[in-house]
């Protein structure tokens, strides 16, 4: 019934066109397949599997070609038959670093794919969170503009008093302006209103790629519990990620500690001579020989060790951040709560009883228009702000399930 009031007050906005609702769950839905953010991140997850394919792997052998021992000077000088040694080569060397590297290497790709994971998590989450409060306050900015118009109506109905009451000469003449210019005053404020709609239907189509994006049904009612969202902290997308993070610097450290063992090369040639002398054959092994580690080495190990320390910390500091937050989150809600009861069961009632008071002085004679008009608008600016208190505790639920928690509405 609600959205059959206000489908014919949205139509009548400038700019705002109606598109099919979208329920809470079904905006969800439609942004975890249409936002950007998201079909990027997974090509990100994608290509860092790609790149994971080639670690640890053999590096390609090197082929070389070359002419070996040619003569420059003495008798045999530039000639290719006059000395024994000289010979057309080709050979091939297969480098072979050693195992512990090519475990870091395979280790740290791996810690690249669940960072790149991580970091998809937390844009999934925060789109999720965007999504939600988008549509929440798009609701509850019609829910306000709906509100606004039935004053609208109410002063329509008055008008009609007015009139009847300057043509009996029992109403002065100045008193026929007085609900023109309420309603002036009410244009405003549905001005205003009406911005809210637009901004957040425009938030909304920015997540679920509909341009006219509109809503259908009540949002979801959350309970927000502080010991289930403390219990569930260490699944929260922000932590993996740093935790993804303090697995990607022990892969660097790793890599820096295998830097220390020597690599190896396995070379063969093969030499054509000429026919009169015989073909050779050459085989080698080199190794790399780490006697300089203290200056080389050891330092990039102590860096990445470091760095390794610092995720750590950034770690331990992530987790304090986000329970201080959620603590200061749940005292927000708490305090959205209290004024939203404090209005339903003072505020609008007072501002209701006060308008009809005033109405009924108004209409026995007792007071003029203008107070009675503005008791009128006292109440609908009261029912207004009850409808915005509304909005924050619904936001601060959304706001705290979607942060701290997995809440799958």
């Amino acid at each position: 019934m609600r959205m059959i009031v206000l489908a014919p007050l949205l139509a009548a906005i400038p700019g705002v066109a109606l598109a099919e609702p979208l329920t809470f769950d079904a905006a969800l839905q439609h942004a975890a397949r249409e936002a950007p953010s998201l079909k990027a991140g997974v090509a990100g997850v994608e290509a860092t599997r790609a790149d994971s394919v080639a670690a640890g792997r053999l590096p390609d052998p090197t082929l070389s070609v070359g002419i070996d021992n040619f003569p420059v000077s003495g008798p045999p000088a530039f000639s290719f038959t006059g000395e024994s040694m000289t010979m057309a080569r080709i050979g091939v060397e297969q480098p072979f670093p050693n195992p512990a590297k090519r475990r870091a290497q395979r280790s740290r790709a791996q810690a690249g794919i669940g960072v790149a994971e991580a970091d998809l998590a937390v844009e999934t989450q925060n789109v999720r969170l965007e999504t939600a409060l988008a549509w929440v306050d798009l609701y509850y900015a019609k829910r306000r503009l709906a509100q606004l118009q039935v004053l609208d109506q109410s002063l329509g109905e008055l008008q009609e008093t007015v009139s009847a009451r300057l043509a009996s000469g029992s109403a002065r003449p100045s008193a026929a302006l007085e609900p023109d210019q309420l309603r002036a005053a009410v244009n405003d404020r549905r001005s205003e209103l009406t911005a809210d709609v637009a901004k957040a239907q425009a938030r909304l189509a920015r997540f679920t790629g509909d341009p006219q994006a509109d809503v259908s049904g009540d949002p979801p009612t959350l309970e927000v519990d502080r010991a289930r969202l403390i219990a569930g902290l260490a699944s929260l997308p922000s932590l993996q990620a740093l935790d993804a993070g303090v697995g990607a610097a022990d892969a660097e450290t790793e890599l820096a500690r295998a830097d220390k063992r020597p690599d190896w090369r396995v070379s063969t040639s093969y030499g054509r001579r000429d026919p009169a002398y015989g073909d050779m054959v050459s085989v080698g092994i080199s190794i790399d020989l780490p006697f300089f580690s203290k200056r080389r080495q050891d330092p990039k190990i102590a860096a990445r060790a470091s760095e390794a320390e610092r995720a750590r910390l950034l770690r331990t500091a992530g987790e304090q951040q986000i329970i201080a937050a959620l603590d200061g989150d749940l005292a927000d809600h708490v305090m959205h709560h209290q004024r939203l009861m404090n209005a339903r069961n003072t505020l609008v009632p007072l501002a209701k009883r006060r308008a009809e008071l005033d109405m009924a002085s108004y209409a026995a004679g007792k007071l003029d228009l203008g107070s009675a008009l503005l008791s009128t608008l006292a109440l609908a600016e009261a029912e207004v702000d009850a409808l915005s208190r509304e909005a924050d505790v619904a936001r601060d639920a959304i706001r705290i399930n979607f942060t701290y928690g997995e809440v799958r509405p």
